[in-house]
């Protein structure tokens, strides 16, 4: 039968009405009775056990053992609160819990995280509302840790830039590394160690940018650091960004959507070997090369410049193999120039005096006719010169008239009065405008 939180079935004494209310006012109620009512109906109305999906927007443990939580819910948006409530997982119940959750998950109890908790729901007169922790479903969390992170990589694909670090060349020789991790971190002593004692007698020269590796601000630490490297990238052949043995939990600090996008379009291969054999972060999908651990990422260098060793000497045996054979072939071909090189010689000479000759013959030939044409032109010039005279045309009748010395060329330029001067073949005519 379904229950009813206003039908409760059990005596709460009200205090007495105040005179002039009517029978039917409401019933007044001290604080303590008034949350006796409620713990009762509580109790009396809802089962004892419950599994609860949350986040904890609060987490703290205490010094007698106690893990004291907050619990949020928010809405579609993820920003406004639609529900909160205590909780408290007591000492003994949180010693068993714990160490499942973070072996379970490689991640702590900590504020930020969703999980599934079986909850016993209690109200306390002097407390209030609260929920009791009594176990917890690791598997909950480990698909909400596993769902940003794809939520992270859909981000970064639908940006057009997941791959963009993966798809840059590693260069010929990885020599200059530029190292992000902290001054203090075994693994980073590691990593350089092993460096610097490899098997091959590389040499490889490494500068640590250091940055804060677990904690609040590991972000931008690390953005700090690789903005420093972007400063001076001609400078290095790689990054490697590593962190050492530690809690796993502190993991959680790489998936970040901003981190990733900053590795994604550095200008430098990125090489990420951060927590254990086990660990996995979002870094780990978006950097150029990923290995387990810092050792790992010395042993990567080394063996990819063992390769590049092994290529450079194959490369020098097939130049000195090449470079003999030009040489057998050179020596042939120069024994061979010895002994044609004078009849040789000979016939080149004679080719080149028949075509001397030729080549004056034809500047001989080509010059005449050339002084040919210049002459003939200048004959039609002078011809046209004379047919053109002034003189010539006087005579053919037709007259030249002239005011103050210049040729008349327009009826319009004659005034009355002004006088001009005709010119014949026989003589001239002076006369007046009128």
């Amino acid at each position: 039968m379904e229950r009813n939180l206003f039908q409760t079935p059990f005596d709460i004494t009200p205090l007495p009405h105040s005179e002039g209310q009517g029978e039917e006012s409401v019933h007044s109620f001290t604080l303590l009775s008034l949350n006796r009512l409620v713990r009762t109906a509580i109790e009396q109305t809802l089962d004892g056990e419950y599994w609860l999906e949350a986040e904890l927007s609060e987490a703290r443990l205490a010094s007698n053992g106690h893990f004291y939580v907050e619990f949020v819910q928010k809405d579609d948006s993820g920003r406004a609160l639609v529900a909160k409530a205590r909780g408290v997982a007591w000492a003994r119940t949180y010693n068993m819990i714990a160490p499942l959750f973070e072996r379970a998950t490689g991640e702590r109890l900590r504020a930020g995280l969703k999980v599934r908790v079986l909850v016993g729901v209690e109200f306390h007169e002097l407390y209030g509302y609260s929920l009791t922790i009594l176990s917890i479903d690791p598997s909950y969390t480990l698909g909400d840790m596993a769902a940003r992170r794809r939520e992270i990589l859909q981000r970064l694909e639908a940006d057009g830039i997941l791959h963009d670090n993966q798809q840059l060349p590693l260069p010929t020789l990885l020599q200059r590394i530029a190292v992000v991790s902290s001054a203090s971190a075994a693994g980073y002593g590691d990593f350089c160690d092993q460096l610097q004692n490899n098997d091959y007698g590389l040499h490889f020269h490494v500068q640590l940018f250091p940055a804060v590796m677990q904690g609040a601000n590991v972000e931008e630490s690390v953005l700090a650091a690789l903005a420093a490297i972007c400063d001076e990238a001609d400078r290095w052949d790689c990054v490697v960004i590593i962190r050492g043995g530690g809690a796993t939990s502190d993991l959680s600090d790489f998936d970040t959507y901003t981190l990733a996008a900053a590795i994604t379009q550095m200008p430098l291969p990125v090489i990420v070997g951060i927590g254990h054999e086990r660990d996995e972060t979002v870094l780990d999908y978006v950097a150029h090369t990923r290995v387990k651990t810092p050792t790992a990422a010395a042993a990567f260098l080394v063996d990819y410049q063992a390769q590049q060793l092994v290529r450079l000497e194959e490369l020098n045996r097939r130049i000195f193999q090449s470079t003999s054979q030009r040489l057998q072939r050179a020596r042939a071909r120069l024994d061979q120039l010895t002994t044609t090189l004078p009849r040789t010689f000979v016939l080149i000479t004679e080719r080149q005096r028949h075509r001397m000759d030729l080549l004056q013959q034809r500047q001989r030939s080509a010059l005449h006719r050339q002084l040919e044409r210049e002459r003939h032109r200048h004959e039609l010039l002078r011809q046209r010169l004379e047919t053109l005279a002034p003189e010539r045309q006087l005579r053919r009748g037709y007259s030249l008239t002239l005011i103050d010395g210049h040729l008349l060329r327009s009826a319009q330029d004659l005034r009355p009065g002004t006088h001009i001067t005709t010119r014949l073949a026989d003589g001239q005519v002076k006369s007046v405008v009128k």
